[in-house]
């Protein structure tokens, strides 16, 4: 099993999950023309994709879902309430994601994925993280939730790899250039994780078999990399788990792939 983060951020969110012959991607917030090249720099053609699963209707985790899927004549998972969206309404064939569905996206050749959703806080109801399950190998994507949430972490607990949400500072953001509406949205029980409530989800998720965190979704005016390293960090030294990995995911740059 392998990742890539294709784009992390508020202009747009991808990732790549390849498993058994399968290539499946998680979330579709750029646009079909933007995407296109990322993913066949990935490796993956036209009519290369089986899959797009996708969190929660923000356009900068869905714009170009139903487009995508129907360019690669994908099956498409996300919540029932959002099938009707313009983002994904394009797309041939859908299957319904909610919480705490457990399902599985048969191989090509091996084990194939399963897939277990898990509903977040955040204000675009419903909002998913997924867990994805190949030959024993995990890896969870969880982004885009307003609070910590220990019930949460328990059911995602000790991926192998995990993408987490960093988004933003807390005194960048009352400091910063939004204004106080998007600062309470944001700041907010159904917003985005700052860094110390991303680094308490961190140690409740966090487990022996965690070799790799990604730091995702970072605010591009009210984050910077150093602060989010900082936070991450200090939690896995505390936890004594200084051997895990840590890298920041990027907006306008795919990162390397990641072996699960």
């Amino acid at each position: 099993m392998q990742c890539r983060v294709l784009s992390s951020g508020s202009k747009g969110n991808c990732t790549l999950i390849r498993a058994g012959g399968l290539r499946v991607l998680v979330d579709a917030g750029l646009t079909l023309r933007a995407l296109t090249p990322r993913l066949e720099e990935a490796g993956v053609p036209y009519r290369g994709l089986d899959h797009v699963l996708v969190t929660h209707g923000h356009l900068d985790h869905a714009r170009s879902a139903g487009a995508l899927a129907k360019r690669h004549d994908a099956m498409l998972h996300c919540p029932e309430a959002m099938m009707k969206n313009r983002s994904v309404a394009r797309a041939p064939r859908f299957n319904r994601a909610s919480d705490g569905r457990t399902w599985a996206l048969p191989a090509r050749d091996g084990d194939g994925l399963r897939v277990f959703a898990k509903a977040l806080p955040h204000d675009c109801l419903p909002t998913l993280a997924y867990g994805l399950e190949s030959e024993g190998r995990r890896m969870v994507i969880l982004t885009d939730m307003g609070r910590t949430d220990q019930a949460i972490a328990t059911s995602l607990r000790d991926p192998h790899v995990l993408l987490l949400e960093f988004n933003h500072c807390r005194d960048m953001l009352l400091k910063g250039p939004y204004p106080e509406a998007l600062k309470r949205r944001v700041g907010g029980g159904q917003g985005h994780l700052n860094n110390d409530q991303a680094a308490t989800m961190l140690e409740w998720l966090v487990g022996p078999n965690t070799h790799t965190l990604v730091l995702a979704h970072l605010s591009a005016h009210n984050n910077e990399p150093e602060r989010a390293l900082d936070a991450a960090r200090g939690t896995l030294a505390r936890l004594g788990l200084d051997s895990v990995r840590v890298v920041v995911a990027q907006q306008d740059q795919s990162l390397e792939a990641i072996e699960v």
